[in-house]
């Protein structure tokens, strides 16, 4: 959301304000800092051991006394996040139109991912704006009855923030420590995932240290409990991998810029990777993002032990494969989807 909300301070006719559930505090504050983004209201909601009944509903209380003090004409929320979810609800109950970037994006299948699958469902029902990263999920839409006049298709905002992060001289120890090895890039944190598929997924890749000696990998684990405990299970005398915290925005985007591949179980990193000319290996059975697929930017790989090795394998045995995937061409933006997103706003907003 950092590169809409710097595009929106550009444009005077706005005047907008920004509030921050607080989730998952100090990866919110790098960011802000990296951005020089200044929340004019933070709810605070994180909590020791956190639920999704705990997130609902501190986010939805907190969010009333907001909207109520500032009464806005549009309150925007990105993606299919939780609290996203609840200040959708929240404008609902208010009686405020809704803006929803990143909207259309579908898997049809309810808990995968879960709950992102709901949360974005829900929030098409209560959104009047639709800001679709692509076609496919402005289609999506249409298919929902959506009304089209309210539907645009800008790109993806995640695609914007590469233009602030990438550093051509960019370097640190991490990536000291993997200089001359093929990189790979991890991230596995989808809460449908946590237990057995996730000690299914890390074991894949843990095989591949054992047949490829010029291979070395970066995990920065989420701060969950239950997913650290599988990943020092799986690596934790593995010299070939480095489980690190996780990192600030330009730390992750440089490491990306620098791999060989990605594996990975998030949303976003699908879009980011492939606009890196990196190819990615999806380990989800479904994925909202069929366009990479399409495209060839992506591989839905599942999360079984063998089916991650011999994916990971064929990218690291077949030169030709992997220039195919790096090569095909990214289908979600050029990298100014916040610009199109003021714009429409502009629009909308003016007096008639």
């Amino acid at each position: 959301m950092c590169p809409l909300v710097l595009e929106l301070q550009k444009r005077d006719f706005l005047d907008m304000r920004i509030c921050v559930s607080g989730q998952h505090a100090h990866m919110l504050q790098q960011v802000l800092d990296i951005f020089q983004v200044v929340p004019d209201y933070n709810l605070q909601i994180m909590t020791e051991k956190q639920t999704l009944f705990d997130i609902t509903t501190r986010a939805l209380n907190s969010l009333r006394s907001v909207l109520l003090e500032y009464a806005p004409d549009i309150v925007l929320v990105h993606g299919d996040t939780t609290t996203a979810f609840a200040a959708a609800l929240a404008a609902f109950y208010l009686k405020i139109d809704v803006g929803h970037v990143e909207a259309g994006l579908r898997t049809h299948n309810i808990y995968s991912p879960f709950p992102e699958e709901y949360n974005r469902q829900v929030i098409s029902v209560v959104t009047k704006y639709f800001f679709a990263p692509t076609q496919a999920a402005a289609r999506n839409l249409l298919e929902e009855g959506r009304r089209a006049e309210n539907i645009f298709v800008t790109g993806n905002t995640g695609i914007d923030a590469l233009r602030y992060t990438i550093r051509d001289d960019y370097h640190d120890e991490l990536l000291d420590w993997a200089q001359g090895s093929r990189l790979l890039t991890i991230t596995a944190h989808r809460r449908e995932n946590i237990g057995e598929p996730l000690y299914h997924m890390l074991r894949g890749i843990r095989r591949i240290f054992d047949y490829y000696p010029d291979v070395k990998a970066i995990y920065p684990v989420h701060l969950n409990p239950q997913i650290r405990q599988v990943a020092a299970d799986v690596f934790g005398d593995c010299d070939k991998i480095r489980l690190v915290e996780p990192l600030d925005v330009v730390e992750f985007h440089n490491v990306m810029a620098r791999s060989y591949l990605i594996l990975t179980d998030s949303g976003g990193i699908q879009e980011e990777a492939p606009s890196l000319g990196k190819p990615v290996l999806v380990m989800r059975d479904t994925s909202e993002r069929p366009e990479g697929i399409a495209a060839g930017t992506l591989r839905l790989v599942g999360t079984s032990t063998e089916a991650i090795y011999q994916s990971c394998a064929a990218l690291l045995d077949d030169p030709e494969e992997y220039r195919r995937m790096s090569v095909a061409i990214n289908p979600y933006g050029d990298g100014y989807a916040a610009a199109h997103i003021a714009d429409a706003l502009v629009k909308l907003t003016a007096p008639s």
